[in-house]
């Protein structure tokens, strides 16, 4: 039966929503993104798959427009497949967000993740880079947060069984870190 699967989403949201640390962190994250954009830096988004449209979503969001008319903020999303399919042929395919990051990262930025798992070696290497150069972390992972759980400076780890509810609520800590952001720069 269909319905299950809406269901299912309600009890991951309310699972997400009854830990309070999840909802006190919005303002915080939102905060210092847009103190990010403020001060000069961009923001630089990562994931794999499903993933990867998400970071691309949320950098459009920044780019373009969420709600209201505003000016554009600096985001970019590594979802080019000129650099992506270059490094995977040269590097292998853990090295596309680390060399991306290493490029484009500076002190100043902040670099946003999105795994479900929490293995991507990809996604891993990718925040050990931004740690070593100084960009703020902001990791949305799933179950138990994998081998990036505890290694960004702020992290979400989503309840689900599955890929879909998991994206689905990092969907919306996206749309409101956007929000949030657009609130704290006007």
């Amino acid at each position: 039966m269909l319905a299950t699967s809406i269901l299912e989403a309600h009890e991951a949201l309310a699972a997400f929503i009854a830990d309070r640390s999840n909802l006190n962190q919005l303002d915080a994250v939102a905060e210092e993104l847009a103190k990010v954009i403020f001060d000069g830096g961009k923001v630089l988004a990562i994931g794999n798959g499903g993933s990867a449209c998400d970071a691309m979503h949320f950098c459009e969001e920044l780019t373009g427009r969420f709600r209201d008319d505003r000016p554009p903020m600096p985001a970019i999303a590594c979802t080019d497949p000129g650099h992506i399919t270059c490094v995977a042929n040269d590097y292998g395919y853990d090295e596309v967000f680390a060399r991306w990051v290493r490029a484009l990262g500076n002190r100043d930025d902040a670099l946003v993740v999105l795994s479900t798992s929490g293995n991507s070696t990809n996604v891993v290497r990718a925040v050990a880079e931004a740690k070593e150069i100084g960009l703020k972390t902001v990791a949305l992972l799933g179950r138990d947060g994998g081998g990036l759980a505890g290694r960004a400076d702020h992290e979400w780890i989503v309840p689900g069984k599955t890929s879909d509810r998991i994206q689905e609520i990092h969907m919306l800590i996206l749309h409101t870190l956007i929000e949030g952001i657009e609130d704290a720069l006007r």
